[in-house]
């Protein structure tokens, strides 16, 4: 059974074509109440063993009632980056956008060059799903793969306001402590993708980048 390894890739650079922009839940002003803010990122293998599920989340502490409003920004890409040979460096990028109510995803495949400058794969046809606006999860699939866009309960426990209490010399945390996104959505983009599609390595790393048109 291969095991999923997840690596963090978080960087504000200037790069051609795009801006690398990212952080998490709300702590990069620049970002903060927009779909370049992402706040975590998951992969697990599904219980089938066959595949991989990678999660994107972003725009942190959305309110529900406001949720059916929010969506995805047109001008933004979501890249999952994926290590297959573990030398930190994408042998292989999955790439999601959002146009007129869906959600575009490019890859698996090789990018056209390493690092924090991307442009969108060619010679690949996209797969697509209708961005969800509820809480009826709308999936497509094709070709072994499953896709997803649109809120979802934020899964991430923190008890933010002790944090920052600690921060300005509080004692310590409280037990239990007080869940500041219980009740708050997040956009997410999931892709679930057969570990065929992954090469034939032991493990991967994977990270995730929001890129902004410029």
């Amino acid at each position: 059974m291969k095991k999923t390894k997840i690596l963090f890739g978080i960087a504000i650079l200037a790069v051609a074509g795009f801006f690398v922009i990212a952080a998490d839940h709300i702590d990069a002003p620049a970002v903060t109440g927009t779909t370049s803010d992402i706040t975590d990122v998951y992969a697990f293998q599904n219980p089938a063993g066959n595949s991989i599920v990678l999660v994107a989340n972003v725009q942190g502490l959305l309110s529900p009632a406001d949720t059916p409003n929010t969506s995805f920004d047109e001008t933004v890409m979501i890249e999952f980056n994926i290590d297959t040979d573990g030398d930190a460096i994408e042998d292989l990028v999955i790439q999601a956008a959002p146009r007129d109510g869906k959600m575009y995803f490019f890859g698996p495949a090789a990018p056209a060059g390493t690092g924090t400058s991307s442009t969108f794969l060619t010679g690949v046809t996209p797969n697509s799903v209708d961005i969800t606006s509820g809480s009826s999860a709308i999936v497509a699939t094709n070709n072994g793969m499953s896709f997803f866009a649109g809120p979802r309960d934020d899964p991430f426990f923190f008890d933010f306001d002790q944090y920052v209490a600690v921060l300005g010399g509080a004692p310590g945390f409280n037990n239990p402590g007080v869940d500041k996104f219980a009740g708050t959505n997040v956009m997410s983009v999931v892709v679930e993708v057969p570990k065929s599609m992954l090469g034939s390595g032991t493990s991967i790393n994977t990270w995730v980048e929001t890129k902004k048109k410029q």
